[in-house]
């Protein structure tokens, strides 16, 4: 009796008939939709036929695999026999594939997701070969976050480890990049997100552009406010000289992020903040006119609700000099306003951020202000303070047709605890930046795969439908949350300075100062092979070029698994989508099915920013989005985007349209001449941020936001 199978990989398992019922499943379900019986019935003649031939107790897989396919042809069933055969060609494609990258896949990723731990997470030894697997990663990481545990009473390490290490390996939870790589290895620096100081001093913005290497070095991305640099051009007493303004010393800052690499792993990202009421103001806003210049800052003016108010009074607002406080001058706001929409047109830069509205959901106000974000818009921080992050995969949170929200209440709280213990665990670049993570324990978790929950569900992106479900799924996460955090606050206690926070006044005791922030998540997703934030799909179908300099179509495995169910599939169909960019307007293509399968331009810009309002209902932070505009966009559709992300409560707004900058990734059609670009010294902006993408070795990858777009 065969009780044991041989895996390729030497792994002696035990026999299981469901895996080959579920395997004929698939390939019958892949040519002719559900046909349960049909598969069982097979299933059993492929057993029986496996204990005819094999009298041993152990079977190699490929055995296994050789008779499935001979009991499906020879019962009269070609075209399942066909689907499984591609099927199964395929997976030993793409294990080949793994194997050059010299990547043991353990876990069954997908080659993308592979590819980007090759490239950045996997540990390797002193001549660069991986010697990790993605399940070691995982547990590497479960182990040394669940340490924490042991500075509180009754801890029970390995229970939390398990938890932590179940929550990764079934990707349905996943840190931000700096805990990934660095959690349980000598740098031990876990958090992705930092705001540094910048005073009207020499002094500071030289310690800045210091501190800020050392950040970068871990691993980390920096945010500033330059608002407290005097203008250009005014008088410095103590050498009586004049000040070169906030500009020039932005471009030192540039330089220096220029020649520092993240741990080996990735570039430097800056986020630059100017007040819209500084003197330089108008500088500031075209100061990315040229794609060439400050490469490693995203910009992002910070708008106050005196000169909003202006810019709908159509008035003047005052100018404020920081250095004294006194009125520089008087600016005509519909003219500012004008001018940040233009150049957002024009290549997708300066975004905006809404500075009181930060300040107004300040948990810690008598600790300081708010005056920066991190590189991506979405972690509103102290001066000197950090926050680390992570993202619950919505596409892993589906069950029969309904969001499963038990599964998505236990994955919270295992989310919280986890990312709690990341505050102890993290070795910080400074102390000053360590007495604040731990006196507010601020943490942000967030979410990807929203739209892959969507199209689960069966609900167009671009509804109130999927609009009210973004909002009580949101509410739930957030509400669960600060439940999670209240138990640890109980066991554990509040965070040192609850005292100084609005909590305390309210009586809510806490762990955390926040919980919930959303990321644009980047390479996160692709390993969990999710869509990335709350962002709709980019494409359903679109051109890959691989190693060999030859193009691959790559689908979404949910539309995938769509068109081959309703038996619309064809691979000319596939290229024919990967051109148009789009499934709409194609005959072939059942409308019901066009209208779950939006991409980000389909999808008017209004319903971009419906969208990110309200997921901020009920985010402690703020929200990473992009609203995306065709080409042929005007000045005045930014506008109205502006003014209704104003509106609706947003904290920030951040616009790309289509083709604005040279050298755009994933246009659909053909990746290949940008690799070509990146290959031979040019640029490519990233289509999440905007911000300058590299190429090494099949991935092009941004150093802002982590996005990745991966050959193999």
């Amino acid at each position: 009796m065969v009780e044991k199978v041989k895996k390729r990989d030497g792994r002696i398992v035990e026999f299981n008939s469901e895996k080959i019922r579920q395997a004929i499943h698939k390939a019958i379900e892949a040519v002719r939709g559900e046909d349960g019986e049909i598969a069982n019935e097979l299933s059993t003649k492929v057993v029986e036929e496996i204990i005819r031939r094999h009298e041993k107790e152990t079977v190699d897989i490929e055995q296994i695999q050789d008779i499935v396919e001979e009991i499906l042809i020879s019962n009269a069933h070609a075209d399942v026999a066909k689907a499984y055969i591609l099927y199964r060609e395929k997976r030993r494609e793409v294990r080949e594939a793994k194997s050059r990258m010299g990547v043991e896949d353990d876990l069954k990723l997908t080659i993308n997701a592979v590819k980007v731990l090759e490239r950045r997470y996997l540990k390797k030894d002193e001549e660069g070969k991986v010697v990790e697997t993605p399940k070691q990663l995982f547990e590497r990481v479960a182990e040394n976050i669940a340490q924490a545990d042991l500075n509180y009473p009754k801890p029970d390490v390995n229970k939390t480890k398990k938890s932590f290490y179940d929550i990764m390996a079934n990707l349905n939870f996943m840190p931000n990049s700096p805990t990934l790589m660095n959690a349980g290895r000598d740098l031990q620096q876990l958090s992705a997100c930092f705001v540094l100081p910048v005073e009207d001093s020499m002094e500071s913005i030289f310690d800045a552009i210091k501190n800020t290497a050392l950040i970068h070095k871990s691993g980390g991305g920096t945010g500033f406010s330059f608002s407290k640099l005097r203008p250009k051009g005014d008088h410095v007493k103590t050498t009586s000289g004049v000040a070169s303004g906030p500009l020039s010393f932005m471009n030192v800052f540039n330089a220096a992020t220029e020649v520092i690499k993240q741990g080996g792993t990735r570039r430097g990202a800056n986020m630059a903040i100017l007040r819209v009421d500084h003197p330089d103001i108008m500088d500031f806003i075209t100061a990315k006119e040229r794609e060439d210049v400050l490469n490693n800052f995203n910009i992002s003016v910070g708008v106050t609700e005196e000169f909003m108010k202006a810019v709908e009074e159509d008035r003047e607002y005052n100018l404020i000099n920081p250095h004294d406080g006194s009125v520089y001058g008087q600016l005509e706001a519909r003219n500012v306003f004008d001018l940040i929409v233009t150049m957002a047109w024009k290549n997708g830069e300066p975004g905006i951020i809404f500075l009181d509205r930060l300040n107004r959901d300040n948990p810690t106000p008598e600790i300081g202000m708010i005056e920066s974000t991190n590189p991506c818009g979405e972690q509103p921080l102290l001066p000197y303070e950090a926050c680390n992050l992570g993202s619950i995969n919505l596409g892993r949170m589906v069950s029969d047709g309904k969001v499963d929200y038990n599964l998505l209440k236990e994955t919270v709280h295992a989310a919280v605890h986890f990312l709690d213990n990341v505050i102890d665990m993290s070795r910080f670049p400074l102390e000053k930046i360590t007495e604040m993570v731990r006196g507010n324990r601020k943490i942000g978790l967030g979410v990807m795969g929203w739209a892959d929950m969507l199209i689960k569900l069966e609900i167009p992106y671009n509804s109130e439908k999927a609009i009210d479900l973004g909002e009580k799924v949101m509410k739930f996460i957030d509400d669960e949350s600060k439940n999670a955090s209240r138990k640890l606050a109980d066991a554990r206690g509040v965070f040192p300075n609850f005292e100084k926070s609005v909590f305390a006044r309210k009586n809510i005791r806490l762990r955390n100062a926040t919980t919930t922030t959303i990321a644009p998540t980047g390479t996160i997703s692709i390993i969990s092979n999710a869509s990335g934030g709350i962002e709709p799909l980019f494409a359903v179908s679109f051109i890959r070029n691989i190693l060999d300099e030859t193009e691959m179509v790559e689908v979404n495995p949910l539309f995938l698994e769509v068109s081959k169910k309703r038996g619309f599939y064809s691979e000319d169909l596939m290229r024919k989508i990967a051109k148009r960019g789009t499934v709409h307007r194609i005959p072939e293509i059942p409308k019901e099915v066009q209208d779950v399968f939006v991409t980000a331009h389909d999808i008017t810009p209004e319903w971009h920013v419906k969208m990110q309002a309200a997921f901020q209902k009920h985010v402690d932070n703020a929200v990473s989005k992009t609203v995306n505009f065709p080409h042929d966009t005007t000045t005045r559709d930014v506008e109205e985007v502006y003014m209704l992300a104003y509106k609706t409560g947003c904290k920030g707004v951040t616009i790309y349209r289509d083709g604005s900058r040279s050298g755009q990734v994933l246009n659909i059609e053909s990746v290949k001449k940008t690799e070509k670009k990146l290959r031979g010294g040019g640029e490519s902006k990233c289509p999440e941020c905007g911000s300058e993408l590299s190429f090494n070795e099949g991935c092009m990858t941004c150093a802002s936001c982590g996005f990745s777009a991966c050959s193999v």
